[in-house]
């Protein structure tokens, strides 16, 4: 819906009193953001004589954040879809005890499937902050402010991300579905916001 059309829709629906898009769908645009910066100081890199020894890995640094720019961008389109999902399940009847039992299910469902969307979107933004690194080693050193952008969007995307998850996890009552989805966060956000500052001192130090 959003990713074929102008972002002036997208911000529009964003600043309305609409539920989606909202703040998982930032999170996966801001990753998406991060991924096509990378992919633009490789494309910037590719094919200069002065980087044709580091060429075989700015080809692959591309074609990584490719990927993963496609993919956020899928991500940024079902997020959308979500909430729809949890609404629905929130106004199943109520009336007798079988249908409170039914309703409660579908919400706990409809939850859990609303955390496995922005857990996508983390996954792939700590993958982006990470591959930072080499894109900053490498990448053509007149572009290499764009890869402080690039983690710093990325980094955004992943955080983002871990509040959209955190705030589902809040309201699902399967105890070990919350734990593990914790601990899977927890992986995604480990050591990237120190992968962070060292790839923003790279790029000053290259400024």
């Amino acid at each position: 819906m959003y990713v074929n059309n102008p972002m002036g829709q997208f911000l529009d629906d964003l600043a309305s009193s609409a539920p989606a898009p909202g703040g998982g769908s930032v999170a996966a645009l801001s990753g998406a953001l991060g991924a096509a910066l990378i992919s633009m100081v490789c494309n910037l890199t590719i094919g200069k004589e002065k980087y044709k020894d580091v060429e075989a890995d700015v080809q692959a640094i591309l074609e990584r954040s490719e990927v993963l720019r496609r993919e956020l961008m899928d991500l940024l389109e079902a997020d959308t879809q979500l909430y729809g999902k949890v609404i629905a399940a929130y106004r199943q009847p109520k009336n007798t005890e079988e249908e409170k039992a039914a309703r409660l299910q579908a919400i706990d469902a409809a939850l859990k499937e609303a955390c496995g969307v922005p857990m996508q979107i983390a996954k792939r933004c700590a993958e982006l902050v990470e591959l930072c690194v080499p894109a900053a080693a490498k990448g053509n050193v007149g572009a290499i402010s764009d890869i402080g952008v690039a983690v710093l969007m990325a980094e955004a995307g992943l955080v983002s991300a871990k509040l959209n998850v955190d705030i589902n996890l809040g309201s699902i009552k399967d105890a070990s579905f919350v734990e593990q989805g914790a601990t899977e966060l927890a992986g995604y956000l480990r050591d990237k916001a120190e992968i962070k500052a060292r790839v923003l001192k790279e790029v000053e130090e290259k400024l």
